[in-house]
């Protein structure tokens, strides 16, 4: 990512968790609406009805399209989370089948993955979001998998059955293939067909489960809603479905991508530290939204905090809350500590020697820097070729300035030189020019 690392401040006390299992709550409808997270529903009344009734079984559906999900899928996982701490059971239905298909983009046809790829995928994703549901207790989530209604389903069983449901007038209507057929790439049957396959993944659920609700983006909602059609035509019972609003930037521009990608849930693919920073690079205007829908701070608290925002803005005391609290969800107390421990230290509140070397290596790769081979180097070299001076006489400016660090210690010669000796982890050197400019440099070879 390309902006700017966030100092996490001193008064940030992680030692005191989140609450992240409220009470369970009698109107979870209501609850919902509260933190912004029902955008679109089949008959709220009727709904808010159900739930109020008693415990149903409910289903949220993630396609396996790469080898972990992202922060948008978080939206739901939370969504899930909070409907099953308020007594009702979840599916986590993972793609198999429609993961091989692909919904249909606005951009143009999806590239098909091979068979033993989704496989793979389903798996890694299943386990996944199981960290984010309760799998034992009293109504434990379970995850299942469309391709075992689809696999011995003939195309003949497929289009009596289930495709006889279906008006084409309707299906065109979708906005995503109303996009293609209208633009030069057109649509493949393929991609037209996705949506009876996710109608038929509510109906099988509803068959073998006694699944009533279905839940997703608001961007899925003719999928959403052809389930509930396909159900009360196959089965003659009414069915919910509920969609949460499409979460955006202050400029209305997509959430959860950077400059260098999508933020991904996987440590792999996307480090902790990173993981944080886009958390606590929040935008004031939007900090609030965020903490209601990934966060599980009561809303008298996240009122506080927004007052605090909006008086403070430069104490970012929402950011932090913010990346704390969802960086600990999705990585863990630990993981959530040693980031903020390498915030501190990279702008000099705390000892960079006493950070571990993969937590450090992530965090610097966020930073601006530079290679240089093993041996001494001029510290004024290395302001200029890491790019936190535009040259070689800014550099030696800012040492007289007494603006310039290595490894937090001030330089106070021109002529100074770094080498060996200096290196954190036998690697690298961390320079700073004023409070909160930084790069990195790796001494290799």
């Amino acid at each position: 990512m390309t902006e700017t690392p966030v100092e996490a401040e001193p008064d940030v006390k992680l030692d005191a968790e989140p609450d992240v299992r409220p009470d369970a709550e009698p109107d979870a409808l209501a609850a919902l609406t509260q933190r912004g997270l029902v955008a679109l529903s089949t008959d709220a009344q009727a709904l808010g009805a159900a739930l109020r009734a008693g415990p149903l079984t409910f289903y949220c559906g993630f396609d396996p399209t790469a080898p972990s999900l992202h922060i948008g899928n978080l939206v739901q996982l939370l969504t899930m989370r909070r409907l099953q701490e308020a007594g009702h059971r979840p599916l986590i239905l993972v793609g198999g089948a429609t993961g091989l298909i692909g919904d249909p983009r606005m951009s143009g046809e999806r590239v098909l993955n091979d068979r033993e790829t989704v496989a793979a995928w389903v798996d890694r994703i299943g386990e996944q979001t199981g960290r984010f549901l309760d799998t034992a207790g009293a109504n434990p989530a379970r995850v299942v998998n469309n391709l075992d209604w689809t696999r011995n389903l003939s195309a003949i069983d497929f289009l009596r059955d289930v495709g006889k449901h279906f008006r084409v007038n309707r299906m065109l209507a979708k906005e995503a293939v109303s996009a293609r057929l209208n633009s030069e790439a057109g649509i493949s049957f393929t991609e037209f067909s996705y949506q009876i396959l996710q109608g038929l993944d509510f109906l099988e659920l509803y068959r073998r489960h006694g699944c009533t609700l279905q839940t997703g983006g608001s961007d899925q909602w003719g999928n959403l809603t052809a389930g509930t059609d396909l159900v009360h035509r196959a089965e003659g019972v009414g069915v919910h479905a509920l969609a949460t609003p499409l979460i955006t930037k202050a400029d209305g521009g997509k959430f959860g991508k950077t400059e260098t990608g999508t933020v991904w849930l996987d440590d792999t693919m996307t480090s902790p530290y990173a993981f944080y920073q886009f958390w606590l690079n929040a935008e004031d205007a939007k900090v609030v939204e965020y903490l209601k829908i990934f966060t599980f701070r009561p809303c008298e608290e996240l009122a506080e905090l927004e007052r605090a925002t909006t008086q403070k803005p430069a104490a970012r005391l929402g950011q932090r809350a913010l990346a704390q609290d969802v960086t600990e969800l999705v990585h863990g107390t630990q993981a959530a500590r040693r980031v903020v421990d390498a915030s501190r230290a990279l702008f000099g509140r705390g000892e960079l020697n006493d950070l571990d070397a993969g937590t450090l290596s992530d965090a610097l790769a966020e930073l601006p820097g530079t290679s240089v081979p093993r041996g001494d180097h001029g510290v004024v070299d290395l302001l200029a070729s890491s790019g936190l001076v535009p040259s070689r006489s800014a550099a030696r400016r800012t040492i007289a300035e007494g603006g310039a660090y290595v490894n937090n210690r001030k330089v106070t010669a021109e002529d100074q030189k770094v080498g060996v000796a200096d290196l954190v982890h036998d690697r690298w050197l961390v320079l700073r020019r004023g409070r909160k400019s930084l790069a990195a440099v790796c001494l290799e070879g």
